[in-house]
């Protein structure tokens, strides 16, 4: 089980911020040994809009893990930037 989150800047309009979800959901679906637990919008923090994802990595080889945490990572930044959502920092 793996659960990371990340966080959005405030000024990200409410239609983005509601599309994230399903952004996040269709590339870890995309994934071979990845399964899509759930993604929500989880909470307000002091500098970000923050969002908690959790998926099942269905091996236990640690190498396998990291590659497809690294192309989940990469397929979220992309999809950010192709929609104009901006991370927080």
């Amino acid at each position: 089980r793996i659960v990371f989150t990340l966080g959005v800047v405030y000024n990200t309009p409410t239609e983005k911020l509601e599309q994230i979800p399903t952004i996040i959901k269709n590339i870890i679906e995309s994934q071979p040994l990845a399964t899509f637990d759930r993604a929500h919008f989880a909470k307000f923090n002091s500098f970000s809009l923050d969002f908690e994802i959790v998926f099942f990595i269905e091996s236990s080889d640690y190498m396998e893990y990291m590659n497809t945490q690294q192309e989940i990572n990469l397929k979220i930044f992309r999809a950010f930037d192709a929609e104009k959502i901006a991370f927080a920092y």
